[in-house]
């Protein structure tokens, strides 16, 4: 929704652990919704790994390129900055398929419906 709202950049507070899987989720919905993410994490054992991801997948050539511009081991503390190069990123985003492209957005109707199913009905959900 903030990609179809017109996002280019997307902030992601965290604090949690078991990174691994959370920062590959974050470089595909950085590729998969053509925007910048950066995503801010409490370091510490299996935590960490702030990081922040462009869009842009694959170079004027085509070839395919890391869209990783920043990523913190888990134990560091610090301050890391991400340079996200808008320019090219608009350019991309406007020649490239991904985004919005290919989407059907009436069908995200049943995606906003608030009903818990089973196996994922947890203690306090309503």
């Amino acid at each position: 929704m903030l990609m179809l709202k017109g996002a280019e950049i997307i902030l992601v507070p965290n604090d949690c652990g078991s990174m691994k899987p959370r920062i590959q989720a974050l470089s595909t919905r950085a590729y998969e919704n053509m925007v910048g993410v950066a995503m801010a994490n409490a370091n510490g054992q299996n935590a960490g790994c702030s990081c922040a991801y462009s869009p842009i997948c694959w170079d004027e050539n085509g070839i395919c390129v890391d869209n990783t511009i920043v990523l913190a081991d888990d134990l560091t503390e610090g301050l890391f900055y991400a340079d996200f190069d808008m320019d090219a990123i608009r350019k991309y985003r406007s020649k490239e398929m991904m985004g919005n492209t290919f989407r059907k957005v009436g069908a995200y109707k049943g995606l906003l419906d608030s009903s818990i199913s089973e196996p994922f009905v947890r203690v306090g959900q309503e």
